[in-house]
């Protein structure tokens, strides 16, 4: 998928990885405001390790101070809105296989399904989704040909595919995930939920481009020392 893929105003477009605990914090209720709001919803699978490096990062879970606060947050977001988590059976871990079998050839409410399953596997039953045993048990339980789709996942045409949909990700200027497109504007991570509702819903007070051209102009005085 390029940027152009992106273009279609009737639905949120949700990138996401599943590596991340807070992508799965904000799947379900991304999915509650775009059915609010009348709009279609669109997963697509993404690799976060591949932005990491496109910018120049390090994940959170690799700087320990960071990794630190980002586990009280997650999980007093999780107790506040009633979600389950669970700790993951590892992490960082390799989600490529994961996110792979939702570029398969499948339908809408199939794709769904597959991702669904696979966040609960993830983060609320502790699974080792980085395993193919452990993915062909589940994709079996939800009555998947678990053979087949494993094939299809490891095929070229699905590896393409999640390769062109996160340099799309990157040519739209996505940096990490959950990120949330809409109308041509980026929401980035749970705590951005919010503002994607208020403007959905009209409450959103539009930012002045008088504004927003002075903060642009802003240019740096000094350069940190790499």
């Amino acid at each position: 998928m390029d940027k152009h893929g992106f273009d279609q105003p009737d639905r949120i477009f949700f990138l996401f990885d599943f590596i991340s605990h807070n992508a799965w914090l904000a799947w379900q209720r991304a999915r509650e405001i775009a059915a609010r709001h009348g709009l279609g919803f669109e997963p697509v699978p993404v690799v976060f390790g591949v932005m990491l490096k496109h910018y120049g990062q390090v994940g959170p879970a690799e700087v320990p101070a960071k990794s630190r606060w980002m586990l009280h947050n997650v999980l007093r977001k999780a107790q506040r809105l009633g979600l389950p988590i669970a700790p993951p059976h590892s992490h960082p871990f390799n989600p490529l296989t994961a996110l792979r079998l939702c570029c398969c050839e499948l339908d809408p409410a199939e794709r769904l399904r597959l991702i669904d399953a696979l966040w609960l596997a993830t983060w609320v039953q502790s699974r080792e989704v980085s395993s193919p045993q452990v993915l062909a048990e589940l994709l079996a339980a939800q009555g998947f040909d678990a053979a087949a789709l494993l094939a299809e996942a490891d095929a070229p045409a699905a590896r393409e595919r999640l390769r062109g949909y996160t340099d799309g990700a990157l040519q739209i200027g996505a940096f990490g995930v959950p990120t949330l497109l809409v109308r041509g504007e980026l929401f980035w991570g749970f705590d951005d939920l919010d503002a994607l509702d208020a403007l959905l819903g009209g409450r959103a007070e539009p930012i002045a481009a008088a504004t927003l051209s002075a903060w642009q102009a802003v240019r740096p005085s000094v350069q940190r020392k790499r």
